[in-house]
């Protein structure tokens, strides 16, 4: 029997104090870089869109590169690779519609967390904040948006945590619901932490059936792109606002769309097949 090419690793709790490792060196890094900053040049750069950009292309690869050294190269002897395989046409016709599906769905659950108040008033107000200084600068946004954090956050949160824990023997709806979870919490606000959940599990789903990380890189970077493209034309993130309607009725349109392309694209994918 031929070896597959891609390493058998597992994700534990070791794992996860790994990837934790590498996050907290990471931001060590990046926080002495603004003190650097604000020390010899007088300019606080924390906020800047570029270098929060430059901060994720630094701190992401080198919580990948921590797992990959310290776990799978000691345990499978192997360097850490995926599978980035391309798929049949018919397959991105069921699993696009599928993921605005969710989208929708998503933007209807977020709707009901409230943004006024003693606790969340103020912390919405932050968010939206951050949230106006990013948009100041669409490029950084969209490179870092629609192309970095899908390819990032879909090799962590997909291919290291969710795959990582199948070949562990955790069921692999659980490990897809538990790295969904893992995906909304990083996002650090409530109103991003409940869509980032919903739309991990379409991820995770599209990725456990097709065994192909570049899909749902793709589907990541679909749902980044709807949304930069809403926060510029409308300023918000809101399908409701572009197509005048209530949010009641973008829930059922939401759950209509899933609903009918996740019967579809499951029966297609009925039969699961390892990777070569």
């Amino acid at each position: 029997m031929e070896k597959s090419r891609y390493p058998k690793f597992i994700f534990d709790w070791v794992g996860g104090l790994i990837l934790f490792a590498g996050y907290i060196l990471g931001s060590m890094i990046v926080g002495f870089a603004v003190l650097a900053a604000k020390f010899f040049f007088k300019i606080d750069v924390s906020q800047k869109p570029w270098f929060l950009m430059m901060g994720n292309a630094l701190v992401f690869p080198l919580i990948i590169a921590f797992f990959d050294f310290f776990v799978v190269r000691p345990s499978t002897k192997m360097k850490l690779n995926f599978n980035f395989s391309t798929t049949n046409f018919s397959t991105y016709l069921l699993i696009f519609p599928m993921m605005f599906g969710m989208m929708l769905i998503g933007e209807f659950t977020t709707s009901l967390i409230p943004t006024t108040g003693a606790f969340f008033g103020d912390f919405y107000q932050f968010f939206e904040n951050l949230m106006k200084s990013v948009v100041e600068d669409p490029a950084v946004m969209i490179i870092t948006t629609v192309f970095m954090a899908p390819i990032f956050e879909e090799i962590i949160f997909r291919g290291i945590i969710q795959k990582g824990m199948i070949n562990n023997g955790v069921k692999p709806w659980k490990a897809i619901v538990i790295s969904s979870f893992l995906f909304g919490l990083i996002h650090g606000n409530p109103w991003q932490f409940i869509g980032g959940m919903l739309l991990g599990t379409v991820l995770g789903l599209v990725y456990y059936k097709t065994k192909s990380l570049l899909l749902p890189m793709l589907l990541h970077g679909f749902n980044n792109l709807c949304s930069s493209l809403l926060i510029f034309f409308i300023q918000k993130e809101s399908f409701a606002e572009v197509f005048h309607l209530p949010e009641w009725m973008i829930l059922l349109i939401g759950i209509f769309i899933f609903s009918v392309f996740f019967f579809l694209f499951t029966r297609k994918y009925r039969v699961h097949y390892a990777e070569a």
